[in-house]
């Protein structure tokens, strides 16, 4: 099922906001081009841009202007997209296809690609640290804590530490709750904090209403890897833009082998619930964080 109405326009619209800003930063020619050139190509191609959109969808619910959230959106996809090519680095999880297309180390090299990774690491938080239009300093400190955190031990790189130690052998006696604390931190953490840095973008939002914020953005973290789980079973490589069964061979601890698909499907429909019922606790007009909410658990990619 594809996003549709409302969600269509603004998935595309933010898609494209953020591609082209993220163009113009890594356009200027520099001495190392293949990097520059490598770290383009992980970041552009392909890709709904899920989490910038969170962070303009959650800005804009807040009154936010566009261009004062450009930077934080485009500082969390750097973060994300390193994640990506160090987590397809033979090292890691030795793949080769990422969003359709050739894996980064693939298609430039090992060395390139990890290189890369680090660049856009920095110039995450070099665009959180610039001078921002209507953003104070004490508001871009909390940005920057916000995204180290989240991507850092405490989070994404922690989670991913988890999910290495679980994998194969390791995996097979994993508890739910285990797991679950693995994905709020491997892919949870930075669905978290994009959601965090549109509304702390904001100004005099309650902490009322990041409290539910946080609680909507913890659901739909999980959710969109326990989707990711079941599609990965279900799914075919085609429409995945990556391996299908790919955390079946190597033994992945996942949810559709700890419960099952119908239990897996179970658990996505209760956080599809928690999610909508935090967003229904907020006092401004969550339409377009509702309508990404359903697209989340009913996508087929």
């Amino acid at each position: 099922m594809s996003a549709t109405g409302l969600l269509t326009e603004n998935l595309a619209l933010y898609r494209a906001r953020h591609d082209a800003y993220m163009k113009a930063l890594l356009q200027p020619p520099v001495a190392a081009q293949r990097l520059a050139d490598a770290m383009s190509y992980a970041t552009l191609l392909g890709g709904k841009r899920v989490r910038p959109f969170l962070v303009y969808a959650t800005g804009s619910m807040l009154g936010v202007a566009d261009d004062v959230l450009d930077a934080p959106a485009a500082a969390i996809e750097c973060i994300h997209a390193y994640s990506l090519v160090h987590d397809d680095l033979p090292a890691m999880d030795n793949d080769s296809l990422r969003r359709g297309q050739a894996t980064c180390h693939i298609q430039f090299d090992e060395a390139t690609a990890i290189l890369a990774g680090d660049a856009l690491q920095s110039l995450a938080f070099q665009l959180l640290a610039k001078p921002q239009r209507q953003i104070n300093a004490a508001q871009q400190l909390a940005m920057v804590t916000t995204l180290a955190e989240a991507a850092g031990l405490t989070g994404m790189c922690g989670g991913q530490a988890l999910d290495i130690k679980a994998t194969g052998s390791n995996g097979k006696d994993i508890t739910a709750a285990q797991l679950e604390q693995i994905h709020r931190l491997k892919t949870g953490a930075l669905l978290r904090a994009a959601v965090r840095l549109g509304a702390l973008c904001g100004n005099n939002v309650s902490d009322e209403v990041l409290t539910q914020l946080d609680e909507f953005a913890s659901a739909i973290g999980l959710a969109f890897q326990v989707q990711d789980d079941i599609l990965d079973v279900v799914g075919d490589t085609q429409t995945l833009g990556k391996t299908k069964g790919a955390d079946a061979d190597l033994s992945k601890a996942t949810y559709p082998a700890l419960l099952g698909i119908d239990g897996s499907k179970q658990l996505l429909t209760t956080l599809h619930e928690k999610a909508l019922h935090a967003l229904s606790l907020i006092p401004y007009n969550t339409e377009l964080l509702e309508e990404f909410t359903e697209y989340l658990v009913t996508r087929d990619r």
